[in-house]
């Protein structure tokens, strides 16, 4: 897709703020510090757009990016381990379910899970919760440019395996070299069509 504008419109923590244009939508979940930013920020050819931190748990709310006037990006707050307090972490988890659970222009979600790591129990929960509502999703492995080849193919075996996932729902992906960018805006295409 050829990015002509993209622009953050706002920042929410609870449905009755979400922008009101009937867009489609893409989300991008994964724990804290997957690369989510940086993956937003390559597909739009921006490179600050999304935020970018080296602190796990900056993402504190819904931060939504229209996209050629005609999509929203939506980034979500990051799960798993964060520098932030117990009762801020407490509420991501109903504030993300409720996105992915009542929001029916929502036509992806991409789940990120780093190449470097063992996906962790909250990766699988929010991919049978993914299944249980019948959402469309993708699994996104980021950062396959700081693993070997070997490394990276065996990680998506590993989660093909682990998740029950099939070829084609798994993309490797590497912001430093762009492995991956058109095969995930493929995906979006065909999703949001």
């Amino acid at each position: 897709m050829k990015i002509i504008s993209a622009e953050f419109v706002k920042s929410t923590v609870t449905r009755k703020d979400y922008p009101g244009e009937p867009l489609p939508e893409v989300a991008f979940a994964g724990r804290s510090n997957v690369g989510k930013s940086s993956l937003i920020n390559t597909l739009l050819n921006k490179k600050n757009l999304a935020r970018i931190s080296s602190t796990p748990g900056r993402t504190q709310t819904i931060n939504f990016f229209k996209v050629n006037q005609n999509l929203f990006f939506v980034d979500l707050p990051g799960y798993g381990f964060a520098h932030v307090p117990m009762e801020v972490r407490k509420k991501w988890r109903p504030m993300v379910e409720e996105f992915l659970k009542d929001d029916s222009r929502l036509k992806l979600v991409i789940l990120i899970i780093d190449a470097r790591r063992d996906p962790n129990p909250e990766d699988a929960t929010l991919l049978e919760w993914f299944r249980h509502y019948s959402l469309n999703f993708l699994v996104v492995m980021t950062k396959v440019d700081k693993v070997s080849r070997n490394e990276a193919g065996k990680r998506k075996q590993d989660l093909k395996r682990s998740f029950g996932l099939q070829e084609e729902e798994i993309i490797p992906f590497s912001a430093v070299s762009g492995e991956g960018r058109n095969e995930i805006w493929k995906k979006i295409e065909a999703a949001i069509k």
